[in-house]
């Protein structure tokens, strides 16, 4: 039990950390453009802004692991639309021109794994709620 909450805290701050970067990025290097781009590809480019503070903040939330299964739900819906609009045509590996969606599905697969088991190691949301139904041993 006790690995497997070790486990769950590394992927837990991991995915946090990336995507706590990933919505600093778009925010630093210029919001706007990021909202043009979405504009270019079809996507209402307002949304540029609920996705880049939903990386910066849910990327907060899951490193402190505070609502983790509902952020990650939310980053495995992110990397489904990513992978589905943008980069699926170039393939998994790419296509020399555009990046694949390798990472995408990694992040996915991450994001899946703690919706369904969640983490409470060192978790704010342990401390709030307790260890209701199991408890962490060693």
């Amino acid at each position: 039990m006790f690995k497997t909450e070790i486990g769950a805290l590394v992927l837990r701050v991991t995915l946090g950390i990336i995507f706590f970067f990933h919505g600093l990025a778009k925010f630093q290097g210029g919001i706007e453009n990021i909202a043009g781009w979405f504009d270019s590809i079809g996507l209402p480019g307002p949304m540029a802004y609920a996705v880049a503070g939903v990386e910066l903040i849910g990327g907060i939330a899951l490193i402190l692991g505070l609502g983790t299964k509902a952020v990650s739900g939310l980053f495995a819906l992110l990397m489904l639309g990513a992978t589905l609009k943008v980069k699926l045509s170039a393939g998994l590996l790419g296509n020399g021109e555009a990046a694949g969606y390798e990472l995408d599905l990694a992040l996915f697969a991450i994001a899946i794994f703690l919706v369904i088991n969640g983490s409470k190691l060192l978790s704010i949301d342990s401390l709030i709620f307790g260890k209701k139904e199991e408890q962490i041993t060693m």
